[in-house]
């Protein structure tokens, strides 16, 4: 099972883990109920389509610029003010929908304006865990947040549901504000976090000497291109609406079954990791999680006969995925600087964001011309076939080796800059 030592043994984590909780908690609801509120006011689908492009251009627009600062503050400092603008997001949601005819354009704004914060908030967050636990718990301390992150990506979506049937759309954007404001002083308890003594100055230049590094660094590069294989190539999230009602012919709840399935299925993976911190090659770990993840989406798209089977092979992929997501964290987590995390996790944030929509737009174009059902097979054919190119281009993912536990990742809490208080 998972190991839950570093909320047991590291104060300043258990803080951090905490505040992300909660506030995953609360950015899922409203993750659910700003398209509600869209389809309410519009009764277009081409609304939530567009807040999704909305959401999606000040991410690769603010993503690296927010690394570079991250590496360059009081990576503290820099969540309290983050996690204050996304409170503050939510309190404009709130007032918006409680009018009778809110002005749908100001939505847009507001989510604009919270997907830019969460930009920089994310690589902030991730860059910071490797500052509050020991080596030998680091890879606990990423399948722990792995764990609560896909826990709420459930929890979330059901919590908010409930409550915009009982009292509205403004009582889930409500309950994001609280979350943010129990987040912010979880945050607020913290010790500071400086800068590395090396840090460079936030900029063009910074920027580019974390994506330098990225390319020089091969085993970090080969990384981000096999999730991006297994992203774009094997997430067929897109066609779920489609499969559920032309397909297995299950309505609007067998949509929300195959939405649930990955979810599911990852929450029960990342409870089950705690062997990840024994593993010694993460890269073996992260070809065979990904193979699975393929021949599990292909075999979801062979199995139309049966639901149940169907979400069963979702799950499992779902569950494969958070292997991966979890290797190939300690991968980077480990071979990145301390100076260059922010902007190394930036860069993930690009990749994590980017990839699903790329998928979500491969399976539709397949679809509309050969079907949803061969779109899904292919998908996981063409994953599987770009998993092969990747390890015969980048070798070193299969012999990529951690250094002894007794040797801390660059930049870690055991360095002489952490002076956070005991």
């Amino acid at each position: 099972m998972v190991d839950v030592a570093p909320v047991r043994l590291d104060p300043e984590y258990r803080r951090l883990w905490a505040s992300s909780l909660v506030g995953t908690l609360g950015r899922q609801m409203v993750l659910v109920a700003l398209p509600f509120e869209l389809w309410q006011l519009t009764h277009s689908s081409l609304s939530i389509g567009l807040l999704a492009i909305v959401q999606l251009v000040p991410i690769l627009t603010f993503a690296l610029g927010g690394g570079a600062v991250a590496d360059a503050v009081d990576r503290r400092r820099l969540l309290t003010v983050t996690t204050i603008l996304l409170a503050s997001t939510s309190v404009v949601l709130v007032l918006l929908a409680a009018q009778p005819s809110p002005p749908v354009w100001a939505f847009y704004v507001v989510a604009f304006v919270a997907a830019a914060v969460g930009a920089v908030d994310g690589p902030t967050r991730s860059s910071t865990t490797p500052r509050l636990v020991p080596r030998e718990r680091l890879t606990a301390a990423i399948t722990m947040s792995s764990l609560s992150m896909n826990g709420m990506s459930v929890a979330g979506p059901a919590l908010a549901g409930a409550m915009i049937q009982l009292w509205g759309v403004p009582s889930a954007f409500g309950l994001d504000v609280l979350m943010g404001l129990l987040g912010l002083a979880a945050i607020l308890s913290l010790a500071p976090i400086p800068p590395h003594p090396d840090a460079a100055r936030p900029g063009i230049t910074a920027v580019r000497e974390g994506l330098s590094f990225m390319r020089a660094s091969g085993i970090i590069m080969s990384s981000f291109v096999i999730d991006l294989d297994a992203m774009i190539f094997g997430m067929p999230s897109s066609l779920f609406p489609q499969l559920a009602l032309t397909v297995f012919n299950v309505g609007a709840a067998g949509y929300g079954l195959l939405t649930a399935a990955p979810a599911f299925g990852a929450v029960l993976g990342a409870a089950m990791t705690g062997w990840a911190g024994r593993v010694r090659r993460p890269g073996r770990g992260v070809v065979v999680a990904v193979a699975a993840w393929g021949v599990a989406i292909v075999a979801f798209g062979l199995s139309t006969w049966s639901l149940p089977v169907a979400l069963a092979f979702l799950a499992l992929a779902g569950a494969a995925d958070v292997v991966s997501a979890v290797l190939r964290s300690m991968i980077i987590q480990f071979e990145t600087p301390d100076r260059l995390r922010g902007r190394l996790m930036s860069i993930h944030t690009l990749v994590v964001t980017s990839g699903p929509r790329l998928g979500d737009a491969e399976a539709a174009a397949v679809a509309a011309v050969a079907g949803a059902q061969f779109s899904v097979v292919s998908g996981g054919i063409l994953c599987l076939v770009g998993l092969l190119a990747v390890v015969r281009r980048f070798p070193q993912l299969l012999s990529y080796e951690l250094a002894h536990a007794t040797t801390p990742p660059r930049g870690s809490a055991s360095d002489p800059i952490d002076t956070r208080v005991a």
